[in-house]
């Protein structure tokens, strides 16, 4: 493979090894903030016959301490196990020196079908600060997890949670009659894994639309790179470039009707984007050097880019027509695959520094620059829609892993396979909301 396609579609390559088709991401919190907001989480009520897998409440807490802002006090303290507001002895929860409360049932109301109900108390002020009903299939009781977590998140910290989103990445099985290479899609904690597809050949760039309903990726299914859109849910899908050269690195627009991409279809590594309505395709670089890794501002008017039109990769910015191209980095040896910020105040990259390859963020305003992570070979990073988390691919031990690090550097955690490899991460947008009651 040229030089110039192996940069362009892959700024890192480490090696992949053998991976479970549909294993479950396993989380380990490698370091969290000195003080978290101490929160109770009592085991929900169960009633009816059917009893699930997992007690929501149990999903709760465990993404509640994911998150690095709480401390989870452990249920064997628990004076008391209130399940309904009158049950409630907010004395028991200062004791343990709680701020916060969740209580909750769920309740089989037909085969299959669950009502959840929670509550979230302030133990201070004792009085109840969020409250509300879920009538689901036991397949989305995870889903009302992640959603009762979101809440809580919010109501205790003033910020948007994310953990009702999903993450998509690459995986890679070496097996007896060859590799198999898989895009898969899990909820944001690893759980509920899905092939979006697989093949036999590499897959990179997993870029998620608005809404989170369609990803665009790179696909050498073909013996060569193309870039093809698909739903998650159907599994239908598009191909939208299918050029001479290069086809790598594709980017939706905010608004979902564009999508950059890169492609050397007139001689060289160029920028370019796609109106997916009209198919006209404008071109944004024109340089005799490598332009690449396109990713859009939250409000669609400025891309930045990764260019080595200074001798060696670095991150740039242009408007949204090509025009007015400013360098921003000017820290360590290289930068690359630059991310916006949900709110457009940062930018994450990878930024080389003795030979090291880390994941950063550029603050726009102020040029503050920060270095996240202390392993050596990290890549593609992607913020959480809250921009509270990075997710990005690493490798521990020879394998790689994703991994994720919050904003301000302070939690970490790695996503492993039991084993395998996982790679190319991209976390999506809010998307999926279940109907609720107060």
């Amino acid at each position: 493979m040229p030089k110039q396609l192996l940069y362009v579609l892959s700024f890192l390559t480490i090696g992949l090894h053998s991976v479970a088709s549909q294993a479950v991401l396993t989380i380990e919190i490698t370091q969290s903030a000195e003080v978290g907001i101490p929160v109770a989480i009592v085991p929900f009520g169960l009633e009816g016959e059917g009893r699930p897998l997992q007690n929501v409440s149990e999903i709760v807490a465990a993404d509640l301490a994911r998150s690095g802002r709480f401390s989870v006090i452990p249920k064997q303290d628990y004076l008391s196990t209130p399940h309904t507001n009158n049950d409630v002895v907010f004395k028991d929860w200062r004791l343990l020196k709680a701020e916060a409360l969740v209580i909750g049932n769920q309740r089989e109301v037909s085969p299959g079908k669950f009502e959840v109900t929670f509550r979230l108390y302030d133990v201070f002020r004792e009085n109840q600060l969020a409250g509300f009903r879920y009538t689901v299939n036991v397949g989305s009781l995870r889903r009302v997890a992640h959603q009762i977590s979101d809440i809580v998140y919010e109501k205790l910290t003033g910020e948007p949670g994310a953990f009702n989103t999903r993450i998509a990445y690459v995986t890679r099985e070496d097996t007896a009659s060859g590799l198999i290479f898989r895009l898969q899609v899990a909820d944001s904690d690893g759980h509920n894994p899905i092939t979006v597809l697989k093949s036999r050949q590499p897959i990179l760039s997993p870029s998620w639309s608005r809404g989170g309903k369609r990803l665009a990726y790179v696909s050498f299914e073909s013996g060569r790179s193309k870039i093809y859109i698909q739903n998650v849910a159907d599994q239908k899908r598009q191909l939208v470039a299918d050029f001479d050269g290069i086809n790598g690195a594709p980017a939706w627009s905010p608004n979902g009707r564009r999508l950059a991409m890169t492609l050397s279809k007139d001689g060289n590594a160029e920028i370019y984007v796609l109106d997916l309505d009209t198919r006209r395709l404008q071109r944004l670089t024109k340089n005799h050097v490598i332009d690449t890794e396109a990713a859009w501002s939250p409000d669609g008017r400025a891309i930045v880019f990764t260019s080595d039109r200074a001798g060696r990769p670095q991150v740039y910015r242009m408007k949204a027509n090509g025009s007015n191209v400013e360098r921003l980095t000017f820290e360590g040896r290289s930068n690359a695959r630059p991310s916006y910020s949900p709110d457009g105040q940062m930018i994450t990259m990878v930024t080389e520094i003795k030979g090291r390859y880390h994941i950063a963020v550029l603050q726009l305003k102020g040029k503050q620059f920060q270095v996240l992570s202390d392993t050596p070979l990290d890549e593609s990073p992607s913020f959480a829609p809250n921009g509270r988390m990075i997710l990005y691919a690493t490798a521990v031990g020879g394998k790689g892993v994703l991994a994720s690090v919050s904003s301000d550097g302070r939690v970490r955690q790695t996503y492993r396979l039991e084993d395998g490899d996982v790679r190319e991460p991209a976390w999506s947008p809010y998307n999926r909301k279940l109907e609720l009651k107060e």
